[in-house]
């Protein structure tokens, strides 16, 4: 059985051999990469299943790189940053990364979670695609179509569509979708989700002020309805 395979782009020599003995220990094989240039040269050339990327690195800014990883790259992208700005957490996100980890981190955490991404992505990529007569969503390529047209969507609102979908008539609480797409700090920023929510609707509803897909439960989340 094939490993997978991890990406480390981090400029500090100390953080790339941590990760190094702790991924390869836990039966990961591990590329490292030390600048942003050479860390998307290694994502083009080796396909990893996972990248972790530093936002400090010092050819060119993190969230740069990010964004060109996500031109193209489908795999989930962790950031692990020293950075703890609820803004720079918010533009990561937004920009297309999976997670976001503060240094220092705990190591079983770091490694819980990698295992949860490659696990739901590989999950994801088995079952690309949930559909309906007038309705798409495509896991893997990111592409949502209402009436067989694309709909432009941003990362987050991409990212709230996916788990609802992907938890099709199921009650999603605020707190599990807010815990889910933007981290526990922002657990009681309700109206941060409506806003997004309300975005959605008017993309994919044929009457975004009376929805048929994405379903409010009063006072206690969303549900989420093929039509």
């Amino acid at each position: 059985m094939n490993k997978r395979q991890i990406l480390v782009i981090d400029d500090e020599s100390q953080i790339r051999k941590l990760l190094e003995i702790t991924l390869s220990t836990n039966d990961f094989e591990v590329k490292l990469a030390e600048n942003g240039l050479e860390g998307i040269r290694f994502a083009a050339t080796f396909q990893p299943d996972l990248i972790m990327l530093d936002l400090g690195l010092p050819d060119v800014d993190g969230q740069k790189v990010l964004q060109q990883l996500r031109e193209w790259y489908l795999n989930p992208i962790m950031i692990l940053s020293v950075k703890s700005e609820e803004s720079e957490i918010v533009k990561a996100l937004d920009n297309g990364a999976n997670d976001y980890l503060i240094k220092p981190f705990r190591i079983q955490e770091l490694l819980a979670r990698v295992r949860s991404h490659i696990r739901n992505h590989i999950k994801e990529a088995s079952e690309p695609i949930i559909s309906s007569s007038n309705f798409s969503i495509d896991l893997v390529a990111r592409i949502v179509k209402v009436s067989n047209e694309e709909v432009k969507l941003t990362q987050t609102e991409f990212n709230l569509l996916a788990i609802l979908a992907k938890n099709e008539g199921k009650v999603l609480t605020h707190q599990y979708l807010l815990k889910e797409i933007w981290g526990k700090s922002y657990n009681d920023q309700t109206q941060y989700l409506r806003v997004f929510v309300a975005q959605l609707r008017k993309k994919i509803e044929k009457d975004a002020n009376h929805p048929e897909m994405i379903l409010t439960e009063s006072g206690i989340g969303y549900r989420f309805i093929l039509t």
